[in-house]
């Protein structure tokens, strides 16, 4: 049995995250969506909404039975430890995710080298996509209807009315 982890803020989860994890859901055993709490960022979503907002757009998608969300405020390979991971599995989009995801995994290998992790190159029509975008389009109102879930577009259109 292997349990993959899939880890980031997902503020707010997109499509293209979604994307990411229902690949890893037929590639793996168990896949936990890892919601990290990232104050620094300071989100627009609480942790415990960004939670709420994954499990709810997971639950909309079919198939994908294997996946659980959980929160978390640690080290990702803490983590990772605490639920039993074998695996960190990550989404690329451009050249510039991959220099940080190389110099992040050669970091989690240096206070773990058992913990693999594994790369997941978007789909072209997702390799623009990310939160901020998201949150920016928005913002000013443009329609991310096509981009994220359901809950998360009208989560959005909540938050920011």
């Amino acid at each position: 049995m292997v349990k993959a982890i899939v880890p980031g803020t997902f503020d707010p989860i997109t499509n293209g995250h979604l994307d990411v994890v229902a690949r890893a859901s037929n590639m793996f055993d168990e896949v936990v969506i890892a919601v990290a709490s990232s104050h620094k960022k300071r989100p627009l979503f609480s942790l415990e909404e960004r939670i709420a907002l994954a499990n709810q757009a997971v639950s909309e998608m079919k198939g994908l039975k294997n996946v659980s969300v959980v929160g978390f405020d640690d080290l990702l390979i803490s983590f990772a430890h605490q639920i039993g991971a074998d695996v960190v599995v990550k989404g690329l989009r451009a050249i510039t995710d991959f220099e940080y995801e190389f110099q992040m995994t050669a970091a989690n290998y240096q206070m773990d080298p058992s913990l693999e992790t594994m790369f997941i190159m978007s789909p072209p029509h997702y390799m623009y996509l990310s939160s901020s975008i998201v949150r920016e389009i928005a913002s000013f109102g443009g329609d991310v209807a096509g981009i994220v879930p359901p809950c998360v577009d009208a989560a959005l259109k909540n938050k920011l009315s």
